[in-house]
């Protein structure tokens, strides 16, 4: 069977790709991390690491271009001018797009998301500052959308990510708002440690994300944004209460918890799907 390859782009401040590579790797996919000048010159020639090349894009987080002029602006100007049309044929041709917090940031600023009709220029939604007006780090609980289209998704009902944004609320019109949820574009929501929507309160909901939205998706299910670090989950001691955890495991007997975390399991559903779909 055809290796599965993913691209992450790389420098300018981003500064997730070490952890996104991991999880891609151990997802079963063959990750490269290229500098953005790189691929923008390998597309100018036709040769080299092209995006043609990859079955799977991910924009990782971090702070590109330092956030100047807002998250992820520049970078989504950058992509836009020199690989519009490379990204354009990238989505035409099937293939997997996923955006994580900047990456989220640069895909609704590209126009990628909510990339309703078709349309995969016109900006529809918008993260801005937080309602706090400070930088938040924090864990949250989030619920999955059952009848989401989102592929990343399948087989997983919640799970518990860390946020880190300064621009993470999520903010629509009211009409934008009802197609995405007519769409079934809505896949992740904040919710409360019972698992009951957030109602915009915090800390459920960190950042007053309108609906609680944490991320969407696509009409196709294939591009996918979100707030949340799921590379930031990639073994059990990532998690903050993972000692309680393996004390609780101790008293009830359980030896087998999983080592590999929970977040993983977005990377691998993107794997499977390209293997299943080639």
């Amino acid at each position: 069977m055809k290796q599965v390859k993913a691209l992450v782009p790389t420098g300018y401040g981003l500064n997730c790709d070490y952890e996104t590579l991991f999880c891609l790797r151990r997802a079963g996919a063959e990750a490269d991390p290229i500098h953005i000048n790189d691929i923008i010159a390998a597309a100018g020639t036709g040769e080299g690491q092209t995006l043609s090349k990859y079955d799977i894009l991910v924009l990782g987080g971090g702070f590109s271009w330092a956030d100047d002029h807002g998250a992820g602006v520049l970078m989504a100007s950058k992509l836009k001018h020199h690989l519009g049309d490379d990204i354009d044929r990238f989505i035409q041709d099937g293939k997997l797009i996923v955006g994580i917090c900047n990456g989220f940031q640069v895909l609704v600023n590209l126009g990628l998301l909510p990339g309703f009709d078709g349309n995969y220029t016109a900006r529809r939604i918008a993260l801005i500052g937080n309602d706090s007006g400070n930088f938040i780090d924090t864990w949250v609980k989030l619920k999955v959308e059952q009848e989401s289209c989102c592929v990343y998704m399948n087989g997983i009902s919640e799970i518990e990510l860390p946020v880190r944004h300064g621009e993470g609320k999520f903010y629509a019109s009211d009409d934008v708002l009802d197609l995405l949820e007519a769409n079934k574009q809505v896949v992740l929501r904040y919710a409360d440690q019972e698992g009951n929507p957030a109602g915009g309160r915090r800390p459920a909901n960190p950042n007053g994300s309108i609906h609680d939205i944490a991320g969407i998706c696509d009409p196709t299910g294939r591009i996918f944004g979100l707030m949340p670090h799921p590379e930031a989950f990639n073994h059990f001691t990532n998690h903050p209460c993972w000692t309680r955890i393996k004390e609780s495991d101790k008293r009830r007997g359980i030896t087998d918890r999983a080592e590999e975390g929970d977040g993983i399991a977005i990377f691998r559903n993107a794997v499977r799907y390209v293997m299943n779909t080639k």
